[in-house]
């Protein structure tokens, strides 16, 4: 998740007392990140769940989906945009609708004979509408809490966000399947699905509309002008590339996640083909109780657990066993790919397994970025991360459907193995302080 917050901002004043309980936190943190990370999930997961049902091939599932990343990856180009025109709250409001609307377009064109563009191009929309209010949303969170509620409401803000994964992958996925199995018509399913998202979205604009709070420092920089943005960004992106192991570090964003950004592409299509083309062949609705329900718990709890470790003994004594753990999971899948008819009880606990290990493995590569961002520019680093974090995700992947096709299943994981060694190599390579990242008593 981006950390796009303002510098030099001051806590907002107390709100008046007859808005004290409308305005609490507690009524918008948590619905405001469960939304936040919908979009993500559906454009990058849920969306190769719906077109490998709808009989898409896995080179155009992979090759199209991974450019939905397109957003993440260029996002600090506009975001001083959103700091410049109307308010936080504005964007946030308004992007909500924006994505609740693409929605209700994926669904309408669903039933049409060029349904697969037309969803594109839907998914695109919501793509960069999902960006743009991670923009919002991480600013606004600034701006409306004090030092204090910020750092009391982090861990809330991040358990909320996940569960969005839990709730796409898992509950509404199995919600396709039972659909797809009790009408017995795959596009209704799907459509009466995305509707839901899409009333969803919609209400949570109704929703926000009234309970986030209306900070007196949320506003606009209409004295910002065009070449105040391209100094900053100048001096961002030089400062950037000149800091020392620019290389290195580069070579650790883009790499480090080099066989997860090919298996996640293919996992769900490998769950959900027939055994005859070398998948497990699970119905969507076990797709959604194996990999978007119990591997969602496993990936929430090895990112706990790396977070605890880090904590204690801190980034550079963890980034190497984190990395092997990110490696070595991904053993599970070449085991059910070379074993016949698996059981669903084996399928699951692999699934686990492995998203445990990436969830474990992940947390040294975002504190990684943090170390990195370290400085005068920090917030602008980091969103610099952030975009070659989405690259490094989204160019692998692209090449991951043909990739499977060529090779098949047995093949292409063991393929991902290899890519490992891309893993522990600049996982050995980075440099990081003594200390960083460990817990001060």
């Amino acid at each position: 998740m981006n950390k796009n917050s303002e510098e030099n901002i001051q806590p907002p004043a107390a709100p008046p007392a007859a808005d004290k309980a409308k305005l609490h936190p507690w009524y918008w943190i948590p619905s405001l990140y469960f939304i936040s990370g919908l979009p993500n999930v559906t454009v990058m997961t849920v969306s190769v769940i719906l077109y490998k049902a709808l009989g898409i091939s896995n080179t155009e599932i992979a090759f199209y989906t991974a450019w939905l990343y397109l957003p993440w990856v260029i996002k600090p180009l506009w975001s001083p945009f959103v700091d410049i025109l109307k308010t936080k709250r504005w964007w946030i409001i308004s992007m909500q609708w924006c994505i609740g609307i693409a929605l209700a377009g994926v669904a309408f064109m669903l039933p049409t004979s060029f349904f697969f563009s037309a969803t594109l191009a839907m998914f695109w929309l919501m793509a960069f509408a999902s960006a743009t209010h991670d923009i919002a949303a991480d600013g606004f969170y600034m701006l409306a809490l004090t030092e204090f509620q910020q750092s009391y409401f982090v861990g809330i803000r991040s358990t909320f966000y996940r569960l969005s994964s839990l709730f796409a992958q898992g509950v509404l996925v199995a919600l396709a399947g039972w659909l797809e199995i009790n009408t017995g018509n795959v596009p209704l399913a799907w459509i009466i699905v995305i509707g839901l998202m899409s009333v969803l979205f919609c209400t949570a604009a109704i929703y926000h509309q009234f309970v986030l709070p209306r900070p007196a420092s949320d506003h606009g920089k209409p004295d910002r002008t065009v070449s105040d943005i391209i100094s900053e960004f100048t001096g961002a992106f030089s400062t950037f590339f000149k800091k020392p192991g620019i290389w290195t570090a580069l070579a650790f964003m883009l790499l480090y996640r080099l066989p997860e950004a090919q298996l996640v592409k293919m996992i769900n299509p490998f769950l959900l083909d027939p055994a005859n083309k070398g998948g497990l062949g699970l119905s969507t609705f076990e797709v959604g109780i194996t990999y978007g329900t119990v591997g969602i718990i496993g990936l929430i709890a090895g990112g706990i657990s790396g977070g605890f470790v880090a904590a204690m003994g801190g980034l550079r004594k963890w980034i190497r066993p984190m990395a092997w753990s990110m490696s070595l999971t991904c053993l599970t899948f070449v085991l059910l790919s070379r074993l016949d008819a698996p059981s669903i009880y084996l399928v699951n606990v692999c699934v686990f397994v492995e998203q445990f290990g990436y969830g474990f493995g992940f947390t040294a590569y975002m504190l990684y970025l943090i170390y990195f961002s370290e400085g005068k520019y920090a917030t602008s680093h980091y969103a610099i991360c952030t975009g070659f974090m989405a690259l490094g995700l989204m160019l692998p992947g692209m090449a991951a459907g043909w990739l499977q096709e060529q090779l098949g299943y047995q093949h292409f994981f063991i393929w991902t193995i290899i890519c490992c060694v891309a893993t522990i190599v600049v996982a050995y390579s980075v440099k990081i302080d003594a200390g960083f990242g460990i817990k001060r008593k």
